[in-house]
């Protein structure tokens, strides 16, 4: 009997040893993450009140910049701005409302022009508005803008 489990104890052995090692865990190169992982912030500034306003705006050592206000905690302005690797600088300028997010910057692409007969046929459908409950006259209005505002 005990030569029995000496030989399963033996193969057993035999396979653990046979078995290929796991492989090792990736080195992280020194100062891993590149030239940004020891960024630090050098400036910061917040301020939140009781209604919901708030600002706040913060620089880091490796050139981000970004600040954020709001009057009532939903709606939202703000920019934000980096260095890419190619040493290009971007700018964003935003406004956050009901509209949505709506960033500009001079890399970013921009919509164009609104042809006349869309236009047209908007202003039709605002002069003689459908009635049903889904229909939102504000929406067309704010759509009208914008599409105008392509115009030039």
């Amino acid at each position: 009997m005990y030569q029995k489990s000496f030989i399963v104890l033996s193969c057993l052995l035999a396979v653990a040893c046979a078995a290929p090692a796991p492989p090792a865990p990736a080195k992280r190169a020194a100062g891993g993450g590149g030239a940004d992982a020891d960024a630090t912030v050098v400036a910061q500034d917040q301020i939140i009140n009781e209604g919901g306003s708030y600002a706040y705006n913060f620089e880091t050592s490796n050139g981000i910049k970004a600040r954020q206000a709001s009057d009532n905690g939903v709606n939202a302005n703000g920019e934000f701005s980096f260095l890419a690797p190619d040493g290009t600088q971007y700018s964003i300028v935003y406004v956050a409302d009901e509209n949505g997010f709506q960033p500009q910057g001079a890399h970013l692409p921009v919509e164009p022009a609104a042809p006349d007969h869309v236009i047209k046929q908007l202003e039709d459908i605002r002069a003689n508005p459908p009635n049903t409950p889904e229909f939102s006259l504000a929406a067309l209005d704010a759509t009208l803008a914008r599409l105008r505002a392509t115009q030039g």
